[in-house]
């Protein structure tokens, strides 16, 4: 029997590529209506949800992170109460490129570089963060958001991730 020689984190990742995928799978192939299903009238709807995603991946892993990109840059701007809607294509590509942009660094990433520490604001006060506890913390963002996204499918019978 051969042993795997995968790291922890090979195998963490490796799993989060798949949760991206199985989220895309779920939001591909829903309509602009599906996507403005919402659990309650004051929550925000599926589709807003996903842009929520999409934003926070570009923002820690290119703004916070300091890893300047064009289209990172406009992810950014995705997922805030007045964002406009995007279709599920443009959901699923947005998922794709910042899934894809994030591995392409956690693939290149020593320890040293992942202990690394940039600055970062949280309510008027400036916080060294180090690039571990980013990935960390998108990763849960990931979950969690995910999770919301699967629920209001499941509730409203239409195909949620299936995990």
């Amino acid at each position: 029997m051969e042993q795997d020689t995968r790291s922890t984190l090979d195998v963490i990742y490796e799993n989060w590529r798949g949760y991206n995928e199985k989220l895309q799978s779920c939001i591909s192939p829903l309509t602009d209506e599906q996507l403005l299903l919402q659990p309650a009238p004051h929550m925000w709807p599926l589709g807003q949800i996903v842009q929520h995603i999409i934003s926070v991946r570009a923002g820690w892993f290119s703004g916070t992170l300091q890893d300047a990109d064009k289209a990172m840059s406009a992810y950014m701007a995705w997922g805030r109460r007045n964002s406009p809607a995007r279709s599920a294509a443009e959901l699923v590509r947005g998922l794709g490129e910042t899934w894809a942009f994030i591995e392409s660094r956690l693939q290149r990433w020593t320890p040293a570089d992942c202990a690394k520490t940039f600055p970062d604001e949280w309510e008027g006060k400036i916080y060294e963060i180090e690039r571990s506890w980013v990935i960390y913390h998108v990763l849960e963002h990931d979950l969690h958001h995910g999770s919301e996204a699967s629920f209001i499918l499941g509730m409203n019978g239409l195909q949620s991730l299936d995990l």
